[in-house]
This record gives C-alpha cells, structure tokens and sequence, in this order.
C-alpha cells in the first residue's frame, strides 16, 4: 500500500505562449524531492473544452473527478490574466464539485511584470474557500518570469530564490495534507 500523499499540481492555462507551464514544471520537479508525496501532472489543456458542469454528473469529466478522490492536496500554477486567473482554471474546478472539503492549495502567481500574479492570487482566494479548499500561509508569486529563465546571472539569482520558496510551499503543503487528511479519515463531520 502507498502511504504517500498524492498532491495535484495544475497547469492552469491553455494559452499556446504560456510562460507558466515552465514555471509548472519546475515546481514538479522540486515536489519530487519529498519522498512522501506522490505529484499528479494536470495540464488544464488536456482537459479542454470541458463537456459540463459540476452540478451535472452525466456531463463532468470523469478523469478529474477520479483525480480529486485520490487528491490529498493542490497545488496550482496560474498566470495572471487582466487582474484575474484564467477561465479555464475556473471551468477546471467547477466540473467537480464535491471532492475537494478540507484539503490545502498552495498558488503560485506567474507574472512578466513585478508583482507575479499577486492580484490573480487574491481574487483565486474567494473561489478556492467557497469549494471547501483550505488556502496555505505561503504563496509563491513568481514575477519577471521572462527574466527568471533566461541564463543570465540576475535570472540564475532570481530562480535560486524561487526554488527555495516553492521547497517551503511544499514543507507547508505536505505538513497541512497530512493533518487534514487524519481529520477527514478519523474525524466526522457532520
């Protein structure tokens, strides 16, 4: 039996110049360095277009709906579009309703601007609370994501510093997946 905990991380854009998937892939990468958790890859563009809604079980999608039952935690890697998160992401969540009660999310903000994707992370807040995720302490906004990734040596510096800060999302995440799951497994909620 595996005693990992299985933890979602989400590509949260279809766009075909996405800065993000490579932000994405390198949180996959440093989630592998935590043997206790297993990471599950979901690129929201193999998802799309979604055939429904949440609310109707003969029109949601049935692998992300397998993927939520299994899922101890999330943790999300969006853009920031026009002050907000991608609809695509918003679609993404709405077509399950019901698997995601007491489990952490960590969000991670991508930006070429300075702010990385604070702004799409606020406004992401309000959602995640109302289908029953619990947010963590840490965000992870990753601005000048254009210059993070270019070789040069203000990159190089940027990307030290970004990799220790998705490693404390991770520490947080994992610890708050292991307590929420110990509740959700002995604890009723009525």
């Amino acid at each position: 039996m595996d005693d990992k905990l299985n933890i979602v991380l989400i590509e949260a854009t279809t766009r075909k110049l996405r800065r993000s998937i490579t932000v994405a892939r390198l949180v996959e990468e440093i989630g592998k360095e935590f043997n206790e958790i297993n990471t599950i890859f979901v690129d929201i563009d193999d998802y799309m277009p979604l055939p429904g809604e949440g609310n109707d079980p003969e029109s949601q999608d049935k692998r992300w709906i397998e993927i939520n039952k299994k899922s101890d935690g999330y943790f999300i890697v969006s853009p920031e579009y026009n002050h907000s998160f991608p609809g695509s992401l918003k679609m993404l969540m709405d077509n399950d309703l019901g698997n995601y009660f007491h489990k952490p999310v960590v969000i991670a903000g991508v930006s070429i601007g300075q702010f990385g994707g604070v702004r799409m992370i606020e406004n992401l807040l309000s959602t995640l609370r109302m289908l029953g995720l619990i947010t963590t302490n840490i965000d992870v906004p990753f601005p000048l994501v254009g210059k993070t990734f270019d070789g040069s040596e203000e990159g190089n510096k940027l990307l030290e510093g970004q990799k220790e800060r998705i490693r404390k999302a991770f520490i947080e995440l994992i610890w708050l997946s292991k307590v929420l799951k110990s509740g959700r497994q002995g604890v009723p909620f009525s």
